[in-house]
């Protein structure tokens, strides 16, 4: 195979060089542009194609290091360029970034060479990690090339390179003992040359390990039937090591080694074995760090959904065989909206943190915990003999949350409602049993609150609770309960208003203000979303005629759009009539939705967003970065404003993740010239942190909480029409 050059394509120059060339291979163009754009500020040098067949021209006349490889594509597929470069050993990696989430699409894909596969939608922070993995690994492959070279060269060479070597090199006679290591044994493991020369190799294998070892440490094989990458864990001698700290004596390695041979009477004899052992300690530790991840909930530490799930199969399956019984609690936090609302999601946060501490000193040995999303707990109890021990449980949590938790220098009260179920008597399957404590805990809220309740097969009845939430809505809609709210959306330099965001409140008859988070998703879920947003767009447009009218300069208001609104066929019809019903130009809205109102419906939401983009109103993403955060739809919409998630601003002081994903998505926002905002601001700290990254407009309770309209006139008429906000 031939190597050419290419304008865009680095060749390695001598035997010492080492570039950074990717080729990037997809047949969707925006996601190789979406792609080229995320990399570009990282040096590297991108050559793109679009076909299967175009990458194996780009491999055959050039030295392509690093493959970003999509693999559904027409007429051939990702899988047989992987083919290509295991036919010819083009020394390319490969990492798959494809939309496909069977595990046979990953297994097929590392089967074939793979170094890492990405499913899509990926995250910044994740495909960015990958390169840099994936070049630093290639990095020290090409490194260990060098120095195999040079051992050809010279013993002297030889012997500098290897004691110098970032790996354990040693050789074993025929019979098992050590004939020679390197300076990196001791500097690893602890022993010197002395402690391990003449001695067999079993003194350093972990004593479970030792019948794997066997075959690893006697290979007499050579080539590409000898042991590579087998991992055992080796024994330290804790007692020399003067700068490496274990936190047992055992070290996780990969093995790689072959057998020596020399010409005796014209035959090949078996002389011994050459071996080589990695220390990968830093790799398990990412890798439990990622299954923990996996399963977990990042906020509280505590199992996930899926790792309650997969407990509770196993619960399940248990109690089944042993004619037991187990218990599934579900737990709701009552009113934490308000305190997220009145306090910030900042001691929102805090306080979970706190309840899940509090809850675990709740349960027994065995029992599993887990936050399941928002203010939801999941309680398991395996192997209970009644509802006995259910309610000693549930009333233990009860009255553990009485007490108050201070936080923020004040004392919050929370309490929680709990719906109980019981296998096998309230179902037999994980979704049985997880719907009828549900449906157990919303009897409790219905009822009070802060209680528990045993599921009963009359709860379906109470679930009409539901119904009567939606005939309240409905008559709030009917009888004009709604109001809005304005939260200012800040310049942090000059402290000047750029907008304000419309957040609705529900004047309820009898329960007072409700807030948004108690009542939008239901909205959602019932269709009536669609005349609250109406009545939304409305109201904004007759306070901006308000405004208007009093010479009163407003930049922009922002206004939520859900999902449910862009299925409305005749959208554009109720925005155009709203404008002109109060004479407001398009150029004063900003329309906030979310990613999935993005992908549940790309081709009609592009649609929608040209006709609002003609009509001047501005389109800002909400939540950026939560969901699928996609190049390839910010390429193809009218998108004016990104919006970062409050949840990674709340977090940055002290995650480097968050900090890092905040980084990247103002470097994508100014790469694509796109404005971008931070929401949930809070502490001053987060401001000057986020103006140091390059972030300067901001909205959150450090700068205002919403506030009624007749609050932002008298802002706007105290500060002579500036609109200056001081804090």
């Amino acid at each position: 195979m031939t190597k050419g050059n290419d304008e865009n394509i680095y060749t390695k120059s001598g035997s010492n060089s080492y570039t950074e060339n990717i080729l990037i291979v997809d047949d969707e163009v925006h996601h190789l542009n979406s792609l080229k754009e995320l990399i570009k500020h990282e040096n590297y040098n991108v050559t793109l194609a679009n076909s299967a067949d175009e990458a194996i021209d780009v491999l055959d006349k050039n030295i392509i290091d690093l493959l970003l490889l999509d693999l559904n594509m027409p007429e051939k597929g990702g899988v047989e360029v992987m083919k290509y470069i295991n036919s010819y050993d083009t020394g390319t990696t490969v990492i798959v970034v494809s939309g496909e989430t069977t595990f046979e699409a990953a297994e097929n894909a590392l089967k074939y060479g793979a170094y890492d596969y990405i499913r899509k939608p990926y995250s910044v922070e994740g495909m960015l990690n990958s390169l840099k993995n994936a070049f630093k690994k290639r990095q020290l492959e090409h490194e260990n090339k060098v120095m195999q070279a040079r051992l050809l060269r010279s013993e002297q060479l030889h012997r500098y390179i290897v004691n110098k070597s970032p790996d354990i090199v040693y050789i074993l006679n025929r019979e098992g003992y050590f004939t020679f290591v390197n300076e990196r044994m001791e500097k690893t493991l602890g022993y010197n040359k002395s402690d391990v020369i003449g001695k067999h190799y079993s003194n350093i294998i972990y004593d479970n390990d030792l019948e794997m070892a066997k075959y690893t440490f006697n290979e007499r094989r050579t080539g590409k039937r000898a042991s590579t990458d087998v991992e055992l864990r080796l024994k330290c001698n804790d007692g020399k090591l003067a700068t490496r700290i274990f936190s047992t004596r055992i070290l996780p390695a990969t093995i790689n080694s072959i057998g020596m041979y020399k010409k005796l009477n014209g035959d090949d004899k078996f002389v011994g074995t050459y071996g080589i052992a990695r220390d990968i300690t830093e790799k398990k530790k990412s890798e439990k760090i990622i299954h923990f991840q996996a399963y977990h909930d990042n906020l509280t530490r505590l199992p996930n959904r899926t790792l309650l799930k997969d407990r509770l199969v196993q619960a399940i399956s248990h109690a089944k065989r042993n004619n037991n019984k187990l218990s599934v609690m579900f737990l709701d936090l009552d009113r934490f909206k308000n305190i997220n609302d009145t306090l910030g999601h900042m001691v929102g946060d805090k306080l979970l943190q706190a309840v899940a501490e509090r809850l675990k000193k709740c349960l027994r040995e065995g029992d599993t915990l887990a936050r399941i999303g928002g203010d939801e707990f999941t309680v398991l109890l395996p192997e209970i003999h009644g509802e006995h021990d259910s309610e000693l449980i549930a009333q233990k949590i009860i009255d553990t949350l009485k007490t108050p938790f201070n936080l923020v220098e004040q004392e919050i009260f929370v309490s929680t409602s709990i719906g109980i179920a019981h296998y096998p008597d309230d179902g037999e399957t994980i979704e049985s049993l997880l719907q009828h404590a549900d449906i157990a805990m919303y009897a409790v809220k219905n009822k009070g609150k802060d209680a528990y309740q045993f599921y009963s097969d009359n709860m379906h009845e109470e679930v009409s609770a539901h119904l009567s939430l939606e005939n309240d809505l409905r008559r709030a809609i009917t009888n004009n309960q709604f109001r809005l709210h304005y939260q200012p959306q800040v310049d942090a330099v000059s402290h000047e208003i750029i907008a304000v965001e419309a957040l609705i409140r529900w004047d309820h008859p009898e329960r007072g203000t409700v807030m948004p988070s108690e009542f939008i998703s239901f909205c959602e879920e019932t269709g009536l979303i669609q005349p609250i947003g109406d009545w939304i767009l409305d109201a904004v447009c007759q306070d901006l005629k308000v405004w208007n009218e009093m010479d009163l300069t407003i930049p922009r208001v922002a206004v939520n759009m859900s999902a449910i609104q862009f299925e409305q066929p005749d959208i554009i019809e109720k925005i155009t009539a709203t404008l002109k019903k109060y004479g407001v130009t398009g150029d004063m809205l900003e329309f906030e939705i979310t990613e999935n109102v993005i992908m549940d419906d790309i081709e009609n939401v592009i649609s929608i967003l040209n006709q609002l983009n003609s009509m001047g109103i501005k389109i800002a993403i909400d939540d950026f970065g939560t969901g699928y955060s996609s190049l390839n739809y910010l390429q193809k919409l009218p998108i004016d404003t990104l919006k970062i998630d409050r949840s990674f601003v709340s977090s940055m002081e002290y995650d480097e993740g968050a900090r890092s994903i905040i980084k990247a998505i103002i470097a994508m926002a100014k790469g694509l010239k796109l404005h971008i905002i931070s929401e949930g601001v809070e502490e001053q700290g987060q401001m000057e942190k986020l103006k140091a990254l390059g972030c300067y407009n901001m909205q959150g309770f450090l700068f205002s909480p919403p506030v009624t309209m007749d609050s932002v006139t008298d802002l706007l008429v105290n500060n002579d029409g500036k609109a200056l906000l001081s804090f």
